[in-house]
């Protein structure tokens, strides 16, 4: 059995279809023996004789390839003969970098990200590079898109990666999974041209643009007067209008959008809207003009999030910024906007999810109106609430993106095996959450937390199980994981360590974890 279907991943024309799971399981064992390796059964495939594998020994992981005549010249490394099932095969095995990943994508396409469209997904940020695996095992069998490769650049910053390793651990970890369902890449919350740059050179396909800079927060509590003025001094020249043509094309219009919503625009919704949102519309399409100049013929999709801000998006403020980025020329596929109630970081919903629904049926319709496209829902990790209503009224116009309470579950993982570590962690964010707070939108009082010396080792992953025990660990991960000492890294290292070395148990609790989020959306 062995030897016919290695000679079938020899044989192949273009990328091997998927093999039986016995199959990959008893043609791991007997590489695993050839190479002195644990090789991952789902990773094994074959192109234009070459099979391709994946392998761990130690710590450790390995690309590494066989063949009967030679190894590709991108992935170039000492070979060795090796006999397999009475083949004889060359056998090269190399450590993965930067290089090799672009070379397997380019060699193993469902090892790269894609565009889809208007399809349901999730996005499913990785703080620390080893979390894919655990999220294609919550994902499988779902319909649900993932978007494996998902980081802001405050997320990179704080976490000292980089674009380009965002992206290969991805690449990695889908290799490593046998993933073929396809996948996406989300440059998130992007605020720059430069922003933008970075992300294009590494790969990414799907690009979070974030005006939200240029948002005007206090335009909601403006009088009239005021928010006249503001209104008149727009940029109208960036938004390729003036004053008087915006409230001839809104003020005091009514707008069907499908068969059960008719927006009624009064001249102080209109002005309330522009001076609100007419700064990041004209900034939204900069970037756009930007983007789509960086990727030329390539496919790419676009989200706009507003979800950042103090005021909620109202129903014709949504209106509004949809009409005026279609006016303008600028294609989107998704949109987050700031819903009412709360989305706090790292815990479900607060607030009346009668008043959430009815807004975001309004939400769908306009985005059915002007698109289709999706409803983003930012800060998305653990709104366990919202998820049903998103699920039954979005159908496939819903992406939801997580990303803190993937390293949230690392640390649950981290304190059934390694209790002493995050002891640790949990002190030394009692010390830092006050200052790291500043930037995030959270209510915790870490009075509300037992330290953890009244925590005997059983109890300490039931932390991430309090409201307020949650926050005060998601909000400190970027200073837990560059704080430094005299040794180097204080935390970052042990962290990876741990993880390594129980690796299944990582990825149960991701498993578990973000299935969660997934199983409202599954095959709906």
């Amino acid at each position: 059995m062995v030897r016919a279907y290695l000679s079938s991943l020899l044989n192949s024309a273009g990328v091997a279809p998927p093999g039986s799971p016995e199959d990959n399981q008893a043609l791991a064992q007997v590489l695993g023996e050839k190479v002195d390796m644990a090789v991952y059964p789902r990773s094994i495939t074959g192109r234009d004789g070459v099979v391709f594998f994946f392998a761990r020994q130690g710590l450790d992981k390995f690309l590494c390839f066989a063949s009967e005549t030679s190894i590709p010249a991108y992935f170039a490394a000492e070979c060795k003969q090796a006999r397999l099932s009475e083949l004889e095969l060359l056998v090269a095995i190399v450590p993965p970098s930067h290089e090799r990943a672009c070379a397997l994508r380019q060699h193993l396409p469902f090892t790269a990200p894609q565009v889809f469209g208007v399809k349901k997904a999730l996005g499913t940020g990785d703080r620390l590079g080893l979390a894919t695996p655990g999220h294609v095992h919550a994902v499988r069998g779902s319909g649900v898109v993932p978007y494996f490769a998902q980081q802001s650049i405050r997320e990179m910053s704080r976490t000292h990666r980089t674009p380009e390793n965002v992206m290969d651990t991805a690449t990695l970890g889908v290799f490593q999974e046998g993933w073929r369902e396809g996948f996406g890449s989300d440059a998130d919350h992007l605020k720059t041209t430069d922003d933008i740059d970075v992300c294009f050179k590494a790969g990414f396909t799907f690009y979070t643009v974030d005006p939200g800079d240029h948002v005007d927060n206090d335009a909601d509590g403006l009088g009239r007067s005021a928010l006249t003025q503001r209104f008149e001094q727009l940029p109208w020249s960036d938004l390729e209008s003036t004053a008087s043509d915006c409230r001839a094309a809104y003020a005091g219009k009514d707008f069907q959008v499908g068969p059960g919503l008719t927006i009624q625009m009064t001249e102080e919704d209109m002005l309330r809207a522009a001076v609100k949102y007419g700064k990041a519309i004209a900034h939204a399409a900069r970037m756009y003009r930007h983007l789509k100049g960086k990727m030329g013929d390539k496919p790419f999709e676009l989200e706009m999030s507003v979800d950042e801000t103090f005021a909620p998006t109202t129903v014709p403020d949504h209106y509004f910024v949809a009409s005026e980025l279609k006016r303008l020329g600028v294609e989107w596929v998704s949109l987050a906007p700031r819903f009412i109630g709360e989305f706090e970081k790292g815990v479900d919903y607060k607030g009346s999810l009668e008043e959430f629904e009815a807004a975001f049926i309004q939400h769908v319709a306009i985005a059915k109106h002007f698109g289709p496209y999706k409803i983003s829902l930012h800060s998305g990790s653990d709104k366990f609430s919202v998820y049903p209503i998103a699920a039954k009224h979005a159908g496939e116009l819903v992406h939801v993106k997580t990303a803190g309470t993937s390293y949230l579950e690392a640390l649950r993982a981290i304190g059934q095996v390694n209790p002493e570590l995050f002891r640790e962690i949990l002190a030394f964010a009692f010390e830092r959450y006050d200052e790291d707070k500043a930037t995030y939108h959270v209510s915790a009082d870490p009075g509300k937390v037992p330290t953890p010396d009244r925590l005997k080792d059983e109890d300490l992953p039931g932390v991430l199980d309090q409201f307020d025990g949650r926050q005060l660990l998601h909000v400190t991960y970027g200073s837990v994981l560059t704080c430094e000492n005299e040794d180097g890294f204080r935390f970052r290292d042990r962290i990876l360590t741990t993880l390594r070395e129980h690796e299944d148990a990582h990825y149960a609790v991701l498993e578990k974890h973000l299935g969660r989020h997934v199983a409202p959306f599954r095959n709906a």
